[in-house]
């Protein structure tokens, strides 16, 4: 039984995730104006089985290969996309996220065992032509923690975060369970905000001449107050440069841009690519 310090704690932290969504309906709007002329670049290359950590309302399954299904009906392309999990934390998320995957012709069910609230209903009438999609609750801050219901659905032949590397404990340890959980050859796409790159940087293909020496550390000052705005996101992180760095890729292939569009996005330039992983790779590497 939880004591009344716990129960405090849990409905505090309700709170807050419940304030970050009621803003992220307006924000996230404004991020993927911004952002999905890069997303797209890469979201049309998903294929098979695949995992979205973090994927928030899940607004880029637009972005997915898509075709005319029997039905006369322009969906999700079920012989490029198998099926579909998404491991997302904050359940406020759920209803807007469920929308948007049965706008693309989703089959969605929820994950009993990581989220038995009752609020929460499968679709209504599944269609058996439609791509099943599972809406799990957790993270990948802890190998020992992954949800069974990820666990039984892996390897996975594609894996996707979109501004979800930026908020977890610790990088390095979410890119391993990543890795764990891609089948060998499988890939790992990934569009993040991070540090400002210096304009010299080979990866850099779009630069709005800004100094970046400033605006890093303008990065540096505010992201100790960010990471409580906002829900615990590194604005400074150099999630790229981590993916590249940590090993355990047949490949590796970002782009970083510094886009000129308003105060924000100087604070927070992106990275965008895909990473292969090695052939024989398994978790314990």
């Amino acid at each position: 039984m939880a004591s009344a310090a716990q129960t405090i704690k849990n409905t505090l932290w309700s709170v807050y995730d419940w304030m970050f969504s009621t803003m992220w309906i307006v924000e996230s709007t404004r991020n993927d104006n911004k952002v999905d002329v890069y997303r797209k670049m890469i979201w049309p290359e998903v294929s098979g089985n695949v995992l979205e950590l973090g994927p928030g309302f899940a607004a880029s399954l637009k972005f997915l290969a898509h075709a005319t299904t029997s039905d006369g009906s322009f969906h999700v392309d079920p012989n490029v996309i198998k099926s579909y999990t998404v491991l997302e934390p904050n359940p406020f998320m759920y209803s807007r996220l469920q929308g948007n995957a049965e706008a693309n012709g989703f089959n969605v069910s929820y994950d009993r065992l990581s989220y038995p609230g009752e609020k929460m209903q499968n679709t209504a009438l599944p269609n058996p032509n439609m791509v099943p999609f599972k809406i799990v609750r957790g993270t990948l801050d802890d190998a020992n923690d992954i949800p069974e219901a990820v666990l039984a659905q892996a390897p996975f032949d594609s894996i996707l975060t979109s501004f979800s590397l930026c908020t977890v404990r610790n990088p390095e340890t979410a890119l391993r369970n990543i890795q764990g959980l891609l089948k060998p050859g499988g890939t790992f796409y990934f569009i993040e905000h991070v540090r400002q790159p210096d304009p010299r940087d080979p990866t850099v293909v779009e630069d709005n001449g800004v100094d970046a020496v400033f605006w890093g550390k303008v990065q540096d000052w505010i992201t100790p107050v960010w990471r409580i705005v906002g829900h615990g996101c590194h604005v400074n992180r150099q999630s790229g440069l981590i993916v590249a760095k940590i090993g355990g890729w047949k490949a590796v292939d970002y782009k970083s841009v510094r886009p000129v569009i308003d105060l924000q996005s100087r604070i927070m330039p992106l990275s965008f690519g895909k990473a292969v992983k090695a052939d024989g790779l398994n978790h314990s590497e």
